[in-house]
């Protein structure tokens, strides 16, 4: 990977076409996305050794028996302080209850500029 890519994001999204807006944008703006399909492999990636991830965007909604709340809950397990970012089209009401603290909702359908503002607010702020 060269010196000047972007920030690494996780985006774990089902839905391939949804993925390839959502990459495209953001790589458009400077990130260097790692895309996943489902909670099972997002989980895997996160607790690799040599994990470099600065945020998780994910899914809420996505097959299988990790969804996207687990996925983030486990984020934060391992790094406390790792911007999330949420996108659903049917589960974004559980968000107060269900969200992890500091994290972002984005509700399909949304524009991919969208994404990409909140990708980078999230990122923006301080740690506490």
């Amino acid at each position: 990977m060269p010196d000047s890519a972007g920030p690494r994001l996780l985006y774990i999204e089902d839905e391939p076409l949804i993925l390839e807006l959502g990459m495209t944008a953001l790589e458009e703006a400077g990130f260097t996305v790692s895309a996943l399909p489902n909670g099972a492999e997002a989980v895997a990636a996160l607790d690799e050794p040599a994990c470099e991830f600065r945020a998780l965007i994910t899914d809420i909604d996505l097959g299988g028996k990790i969804d996207g709340w687990a996925v983030a809950r486990h984020a934060r397990e391992r790094f406390a302080e790792m911007p999330i970012v949420y996108v659903s089209g049917g589960s974004s009401n559980d968000w107060a209850s269900l969200g992890v603290p500091g994290s972002v909702m984005l509700v399909k359908p949304y524009a991919s500029a969208q994404l990409v503002v909140a990708v980078s607010s999230v990122m923006q702020r301080p740690e506490t």
